[in-house]
Formats: structure tokens, sequence, C-alpha cells
């Protein structure tokens, strides 16, 4: 029997992407929502307590709410693709390589938060050292890391792409996240085992995400 699989935001870069590298599979039935009903609730809601499985590729504020439209169906395991519920204690976060434990912790889950793309790599990093006692939890520490410019979604496509937009970049890399406070900062700290966050300083290149 196929697993039913529903992607909330599968219309957005996320969503696009999953569904299409689980469009060939026969092993999964992937339930859907017209991109012209996609702010219907009444809809989304009923996909999402069909699923077996959802997949939420959405804005967090979007994300809290279809884990609420879910929340009396226990029969719907949820895969968060967003920053709600990374450090979220009753969240197995989805970063299966980060701890001997960690694979059995997601296969138990209901709710599983996707691991951030920067943190993956300073997590990946930074836990094993400090599991071995080689690098003390107030250590002070900074995250450099750049990414290519498709990973930022369709606005970001847009504007390194588009010369006539009105926000048009031309530069070949640039900062962000100067005040120090990106959203990928809590996760890094939290699965780092750390005591005190990282000085994290994001960029991005131009050129696409692998």
């Amino acid at each position: 029997m196929s697993a039913k699989i529903f992607i909330d935001g599968e219309h957005g870069t996320t969503g696009l992407q999953i569904r299409a590298r689980m469009a060939e599979r026969r092993d999964v039935e992937l339930l859907s929502i017209p991109e012209t009903e996609r702010r219907n609730a009444a809809m989304r809601e009923d996909l999402l307590n069909s699923a077996d499985i959802a997949i939420l590729c959405l804005p967090d504020d979007a994300s809290k709410e279809a884990v609420a439209m879910t929340a009396a169906n226990p029969k719907v395991r949820i895969i968060d693709t967003s920053t709600a519920f990374r450090v979220h204690p009753d969240w197995a976060y989805g970063f299966a390589e980060m701890d001997p434990a960690q694979a059995d912790k997601i296969r138990a889950a209901r709710y599983v938060a996707n691991p951030g793309c920067y943190p993956t790599g300073a997590i990946g990093l930074i836990r094993p050292l400090r599991m071995a006692g080689l690098l003390p939890a107030s250590h002070p520490l900074t995250v450099n890391a750049v990414s290519g410019y498709t990973g930022g979604g369709k606005q970001l496509i847009a504007q390194m792409e588009d010369e006539g937009h009105a926000d048009h970049i031309a530069s070949p890399h640039f900062l962000y996240g100067l005040p120090l406070t990106h959203k990928h900062v809590p996760e890094m700290r939290e699965h780092g085992l750390l005591d005190r966050s990282p000085l994290f300083s994001p960029s991005v290149g131009r050129f696409p995400r692998a």
C-alpha cells in the first residue's frame, strides 16, 4: 500500500524540487492542491489530514498553522522545512548523522524538523568536537558560509538573473545578515551543543546551489 504524501507549499522553490524528486517513485501517492487553490484553507486542511506524511515547504507562520490543522490527527506525520520547530523539544531534528541515536529518533518521531543548509555544515563540524571534549561549550566561534543564489527562492533568483528587476543584484558575491541575528543561529547553538551563539556571517555567490 502506497504512503500518501502531501507537499504543503508544492508550488514554491523547495516544494517543486521535492515533488520532482518524488515524481518517479511508485511506492508513494502524491496528493496535490491546484496552484489556483493554494490559499483555499479548507482544501488545504483536508489534504493535510488525508496524508500519511505532510511535508511543509512554507514560511514559519504558515508551518505553525499547518501543524495546528493536524494536531488532532495522530495518523499524520510532519516533516517541516521551515525554521519554526528546529529547536523545539517535541520535534526530532532531521540530521541523522549528527548523533548515533539520531536516526532512530527521526524514525520514531511524528514531528521532524528538516535542518537548515548552513547549520548542517556547521553542526557537522562543531558537534563531534563537542562530544569528544575537544571544544569547550563556551568557546567563541565564528561561522563563515557562502551559498549559491538559487537557494534563496524565487525572489532572489529574479534579483540575480533579471537585469530589469527593480532590485537587481549585479554583484558576484555579497554578505547579508549583518546584524548577526540570522534565523539559523539558534539551531547551530542548540544542536552544536554550545553555551553561546556563534558569530554567523552568511553570504551569497553568483552560482547555482549545488
